[in-house]
């Protein structure tokens, strides 16, 4: 069945989005020695589809994910989610929040030791409730308004200002219109949703530059029992915990609990029963 054509210029808008930030993302991985895992064929995972799953099991769907250590062939550890979202109305915009968060929620707590950045680069019409969700969730956003869309969009000779009085046979020349254009007019048209909101976008690289970037300034930990250890690094922390005799057997052991802050305020705590995960912890931060 073919599809109306309002729901195929949103989808237009919704992909020329992602579009336009792909190129960015890609070039601040590089940057920062990362992988960029976006949609397209990769031989580390099947399909076209960015999955990952969640410590259930559960499968999730995602625009973009920055990975340390990752390559074509090889899965990597996450460093940022990052989502991308168009709504034109913001009846729509609730369900489409609940769906970010159901599918970046669970993947930041399978992910909790390292602590990746998760971000949404929402456009269009959306109510502060849904923002709100979404930031409660632990998301960065970065917004563009429903207004700079359409400015961007006109810019290229498209009206994306349709509403429900629209025609269908106005909204198929809009499409068309889309059609029509060449690579390089395609490409003029990201750029331009990427100038329409300078100060969002530097923000939301700001933080997560910050993320990524983040390095350890201090390291504390506490066996079970004894006193609690304090080390600048990791690399100490973890010489500290290979050598500890306990270990060995000369006294009972239970468990070492861990606490990592780093140069960003973020802070990891976590607490193992077997020394070597306590390690293996350690040096994925090193």
């Amino acid at each position: 069945m073919a599809q109306a054509p309002g729901h195929r210029l949103g989808q237009i808008i919704g992909r020329t989005l992602e579009a336009s930030i792909e190129p960015v993302l890609k070039g601040f991985a590089k940057d920062h020695g990362l992988y960029l895992d976006r949609p397209g064929h990769r031989p580390a995972r099947r399909g076209k589809t960015v999955t990952w799953v969640d410590d259930r099991g559960n499968k999730h769907d995602l625009d973009f994910v920055l990975e340390r250590g990752g390559t074509d062939e090889k899965m990597g550890t996450p460093a940022a989610f990052i989502e991308t979202a168009w709504r034109r109305y913001t009846k729509h915009s609730k369900a489409k929040a609940q769906e970010i968060q159901g599918a970046i929620e669970p993947l930041l707590a399978r992910f909790s030791e390292v602590r990746p950045f998760a971000g949404a680069v929402l456009a269009g019409a959306w109510t502060m409730s849904s923002l709100t969700q979404l930031t409660r969730a632990n998301l960065r956003l970065l917004r563009i308004e429903y207004g700079e869309i359409v400015a961007a969009f006109a810019g290229a000779g498209i009206d994306v200002s349709f509403d429900a009085s629209s025609s269908d046979a106005y909204l198929q020349r809009q499409v068309e219109r889309f059609g029509r254009l060449t690579g390089l007019e395609r490409d003029e048209l990201s750029v331009a949703l990427r100038s329409t909101a300078p100060d969002e976008y530097e923000q939301f690289f700001r933080e997560l530059t910050s993320s990524v970037t983040r390095t350890v300034a201090e390291v504390r930990v506490l066996p079970l029992h004894g006193a609690e250890l304090q080390f600048e690094s990791t690399d100490d922390a973890t010489a500290a915990i290979a050598g500890f005799g306990v270990f060995a057997g000369e006294v009972d052991f239970h468990r070492v609990e861990i606490a990592v802050r780093f140069s960003n305020g973020d802070r990891i705590e976590a607490s193992f029963g077997d020394p070597a995960d306590a390690v293996s912890f350690l040096r994925a931060f090193g």
